[in-house]
């Protein structure tokens, strides 16, 4: 597929999607969508992809959704290009797909993010930004209410009071206070902040085993809705006991003790256990 709002870079085994409608700050719409959907699906395919960076070109990360049909743009029953009535949030489609990713991911957020330009990140696992970066959930200022599943991966990150302030007055907010609220994890100068991104893929492609890594991204997030201990610990058991068979839990130990890098064998598209994956897909109904 070839794609016209992203580019897709992969780099001794780091991927970049680089959000690139720099003369809208990076306005998300439905190409970028559909590209952003089938860059996923291509990353989880390639063994050849152990960590990926997603930032934006220009000056901006992403400035929110494309406004430019005016009014009607969040009216589903005025658009000519579709059938009316209700239809699924685009930005929702997107960070489910992200939900089920099996690559580790990390945000690099570049400048402005605002609407689905934050909460597309929600579903990412690590959060950095430049000090240049502005954040807003903004939707109640434009009559419509948090999308992209933000109702449910973001009071989970920064909690429940936090998520209802920022979603409640819609304010832009600086860098500075999404470090303070938990948004995001650390903030960077802007000429350092790919290159502290890509010290954080570096760190999971050159020390872990891909098969594992992608279990603990589903372990992790599947287990925040679990209501009892008990359920990690299930999943726990079966991971321990099928990964301690493996080949790569062979050459963890091993490399270990002759104090040399791992080389692990795993492949996330042929190796994973037989259990994965232990949950049962969702529907949209």
């Amino acid at each position: 597929m070839d794609y016209s709002t992203i580019l897709y870079d992969v780099e001794d085994g780091i991927l970049t999607i680089t959000l690139n409608r720099p003369d809208r700050l990076n306005a998300f719409n439905d190409v970028m969508l559909k590209e952003l959907v089938d860059a996923c699906d291509r990353a989880d395919a390639d063994d050849a992809v152990k960590a990926i960076i997603v930032t934006g070109a220009g000056r901006g990360f992403c400035a929110g959704a494309d406004l430019s049909k005016g009014g009607d743009t969040f009216n589903s029953d005025a658009r000519a290009d579709r059938e009316s009535g209700m239809r699924r949030d685009g930005g929702g489609v997107l960070t489910l797909r992200l939900y089920e990713l099996k690559k580790p991911i990390i945000a690099a957020i570049n400048g402005p993010a605002v609407g689905v330009g934050v909460t597309m990140t929600l579903a990412m696992d690590i959060r950095i930004a430049s000090s240049a970066a502005k954040f807003g959930l903004v939707f109640a200022r434009r009559g419509i209410v948090p999308e992209a599943c933000s109702s449910y991966f973001l009071p989970r990150i920064v909690g429940i009071s936090q998520a209802l302030e920022w979603c409640y007055s819609g304010r832009v907010f600086p860098a500075q206070e999404a470090l303070d609220g938990g948004l995001i994890k650390a903030v960077w100068e802007p000429e350092d902040l790919l290159v502290e991104a890509r010290k954080i893929a570096m760190e999971i492609r050159d020390n872990t085993s891909p098969v594992s890594v992608t279990l603990v991204r589903h372990m992790m997030w599947k287990m925040l809705n679990a209501d009892h201990p008990m359920e990690a610990h299930k999943i726990d058991s079966r991971g321990v006991y099928h990964r301690g068979r493996s080949a790569d839990a062979r050459e963890g130990v091993e490399s270990f003790l002759e104090k040399r890098p791992a080389n692990f064998p795993g492949e996330v598209s042929n190796d994973m256990p037989a259990f994965f994956p232990w949950w049962d897909e969702r529907k949209f109904s």
